[in-house]
C-alpha cells in the first residue's frame, strides 16, 4: 500500500500540491485526473522523490517518510523508496544508443550488479510480456512510439518494483499505438500489478482503474471507484470535467 498524507509542494511561489492525501491500495490500479497544471504529475513524481514534498508524509509498504520544510530526507531512506518503484515517462526515454534488450537490461546491470546473462534473459522475458519478442535488437528509432512505449513498461518492471507509476503513458501516441500500451497495462492490472497513473486519457482511466483521484488546482476534489466517479460523480467540478473530456 502507498500512502500520501498532507503532501504540500511549491515551485517558487507557486503552491502546486495543497495538503494532498491520496491512498493507493495494493493490488491494484489508482488514476490521477484532472485538468493540466492541476497536480497530478507532480503528486505521482513525489512517489518515487523525483520531486521532494515541502511537507506531509510518504509510505510504500514498511518504509515512511517524513518531510518538514527546511530538512532533507534521508538518502538511505530516498534509496529505499525509489527500489519499490518503477517509472514510465510520457516520452519514453530510451538510450537511443542501446537496442531494446539492452535498454531493458541497463539497469539491472549498471544498478542491482546482475550478471549479464542473467539481465539478458529477464529482459528477453519482459520484451516476450509486452510483445516484443521479436524486437529485442531493435533500436529505438525503428520502433513506432508505442514500441518504445512498451520498451519502457520492460524496462521499469525489469527490477520488480512494488508499484508501477505511470507519467502520462499515452499523451504522446496516437490512438492506434497508445491501443498497444493501454493493453499491455489492462494485462498487468489482472495479474494484480499496484499501479499509480496520472492521466488525461479517460478511457485509459476507465479501463484499467479500480479507483480514480479527481485533482483541481493542486487539492483532491473527489475520490473513489472508477465506475462511480465515471457515471455518477458527486462534485459539480468533477461533473464538468467528465462531461468535458467525454462530450
Amino acid at each position: 500500500m502507498i500512502r500520501l498524507q498532507d503532501i504540500r509542494k511549491h515551485f517558487g511561489d507557486h503552491e502546486v500540491l495543497k495538503t494532498v492525501s491520496v491512498t493507493i491500495p495494493e493490488g491494484q490500479v489508482t488514476a490521477l485526473i484532472g485538468p493540466s497544471g492541476s497536480g497530478k504529475s507532480t503528486l505521482l513524481r513525489c512517489v518515487n522523490l523525483l520531486e521532494t514534498p515541502d511537507s506531509g508524509e510518504l509510505a510504500i509498504g514498511a518504509e515512511t517518510i517524513r518531510f518538514e520544510p527546511g530538512h532533507h530526507p534521508n538518502r538511505q531512506a530516498v534509496q529505499r523508496i525509489r527500489q519499490q518503484t518503477g517509472m514510465v515517462f510520457q516520452n519514453f526515454q530510451l538510450f537511443p544508443h542501446q537496442t531494446a534488450v539492452q535498454n531493458v537490461m541497463e539497469g539491472l546491470i549498471t544498478v542491482k550488479r546482475w550478471p549479464r546473462d542473467q539481465a539478458h534473459a529477464r529482459a528477453c522475458e519482459l520484451l516476450d510480456k509486452v510483445g516484443l519478442h521479436d524486437k529485442a535488437d531493435a533500436w529505438p528509432a525503428s520502433l513506432s512510439g508505442g514500441q518504445q512505449q512498451r520498451v519502457a513498461i520492460a524496462r521499469a518492471l525489469a527490477p520488480e518494483p512494488q508499484v508501477l507509476l505511470c507519467d502520462e503513458p499515452t499523451s504522446a501516441l496516437d490512438p492506434g499505438l497508445a491501443a498497444e500500451v493501454v493493453s499491455v497495462l489492462i494485462d498487468l492490472a489482472a495479474e494484480g500489478m499496484t499501479m499509480l497513473m496520472a492521466t488525461h486519457d479517460l478511457r485509459l482511466a476507465s479501463q484499467v482503474a479500480r479507483q480514480t483521484v479527481f485533482l483541481e488546482d493542486g487539492a483532491v476534489v473527489e475520490s473513489g471507484p472508477s465506475q462511480s466517479l465515471f457515471q455518477q460523480p458527486r462534485d459539480a467540478r468533477t461533473q464538468r470535467f467528465v462531461a468535458t473530456l467525454t462530450g
